[in-house]
């Protein structure tokens, strides 16, 4: 009796308002990066510039979160976070209204670049505020809760603010971003607590520099593992078009990755249900997925086994935000609640850096070499970043480990 009543109280002290409201926000910074990349024919034609130059729009976001996720962390490290986030947030409304306005393209790479600051900030800050308003014990579910946005944004948010692009104009899509950022700024504001669990002040004023905070046993192998991931999986879904065109799925594309996204769905619910127990089976399993269902694509053509695979991909892609930013948290934590949020921001810097890395990577292998080495890659960076926690024991810790 006594063991299972604070696992029951616990739970219904989920703070589930704050928590969406966060989830809320991640989908935001989310949606405003890859929008972009599905309305990009009508903004090269609206702006008179190429495809490629307005692809930029994508790249601009990516570089201003990874140029100053760890120098705003830093500087910020002993701000209240509530304000941090609704000033965030108010960033991504400025520069998507200016997106949406924007007379020209310079203006727009500016907005976008702004844009990209705010996701910095807010990437610094989210999975760790979400950590701190759970309950003790249930950390890797909160983070969990927090970053459905991620699957939400890239399954349902691009392909309806690309069908609003397509028929009411892109400029529209990027005023209905800012009117919904709108409401989750007032969402943040009456539910998300301006602190969470009680910390040791002095631990939190101890925030390391990255350089003593990859010391930290297991976070090098962690961010390795991060970039390794990010970056294979950026290759193969930012080419995903091309590949399925060269395996007869042209036509077909939209109801693939539909498939792909409703596996990641499922994938963020499962893992985030038990990522505090099963941290390093769950971090794993969903590495070898990735790598299976990549190393697939690469051997194959057949359309059952493109279906199995895209399905494999998102059941392995869908909960890897939630478990690296858990292994992130966990393992910067042994040294203090501040260096865990140095970890987080270092660990933003790598994952906007391999997606903007990714989108080159992914082109020259494709120009050069086909959609057949795109999916090679992607496998083979898999791959490899399993072989890097594989060999670390300290890059997937346990639960209780942060305290």
């Amino acid at each position: 009796m006594t063991t299972t009543t604070p696992s029951r109280t616990q739970r219904a002290a989920l703070p589930w308002s704050a928590l969406l409201a966060l989830g809320t926000a991640v989908f935001i910074t989310s949606l405003t990066e890859t929008l972009p990349a599905g309305v990009l024919p009508e903004i090269s034609s609206t702006l008179g510039v190429s495809p490629g130059a307005a692809g930029q729009a994508v790249t601009v976001y990516a570089a201003g979160t990874a140029l100053t996720a760890i120098p705003l962390a830093a500087a910020t490290s002993s701000a209240p976070r509530k304000p941090l986030l609704l000033v965030a947030m108010t960033v991504f409304l400025t520069s998507n209204l200016l997106t949406a306005a924007t007379p020209g393209y310079t203006v727009l790479l500016a907005a976008r670049f702004l844009a990209g600051v705010a996701a910095g900030l807010a990437w610094a800050i989210l999975a760790g505020y979400a950590r701190r308003i759970a309950p003790a014990g249930h950390e890797g579910r909160a983070i969990a809760v927090a970053m459905t946005g991620i699957p939400l944004a890239l399954s349902l948010g691009v392909p309806a603010g690309t069908m609003v692009g397509e028929h009411v104009g892109w400029r529209t899509a990027f005023t209905a971003v800012s009117l919904t950022t709108l409401a989750v700024i007032a969402w943040i504001a009456r539910s998300v607590p301006s602190s969470g669990r009680l910390e040791d002040r002095s631990a939190m004023r101890a925030r390391t520099g990255a350089w003593q905070t990859l010391k930290v046993p297991g976070v090098t192998a962690i961010m390795l593992m991060v970039v390794a991931f990010v970056l294979g999986h950026t290759i193969m879904y930012a080419y995903i078009a091309p590949f399925l065109k060269h395996a007869g799925l042209g036509k077909r594309t939209d109801t693939v990755l539909l498939a792909f996204g409703a596996a990641c769905l499922g994938s963020i619910w499962y893992a985030g249900r038990r990522v505090d127990r099963r941290l390093s089976e769950l971090a794993l399993t969903s590495g070898v997925l990735f790598t299976l269902s990549t190393a697939a694509f690469a051997i194959t053509s057949a359309h059952p086994v493109v279906w199995a695979a895209a399905v494999a991909w998102g059941l392995g892609w869908g909960g890897m935000p939630t478990l690296l930013q858990t292994a992130a948290g966990r393992a910067g934590g042994r040294r203090g609640p501040g260096v865990a949020d140095t970890a987080q921001a270092i660990l933003v810097t790598l994952w906007n850096t391999a997606m903007a890395l990714g989108g080159i990577i992914g082109g020259a292998l494709l120009q050069g070499f086909g959609p057949t080495a795109v999916a090679t890659a992607a496998a083979a960076l898999g791959a490899a970043g399993l072989l890097v926690v594989l060999a670390d024991r300290h890059a997937l810790p346990t639960a209780g480990t942060t305290r």
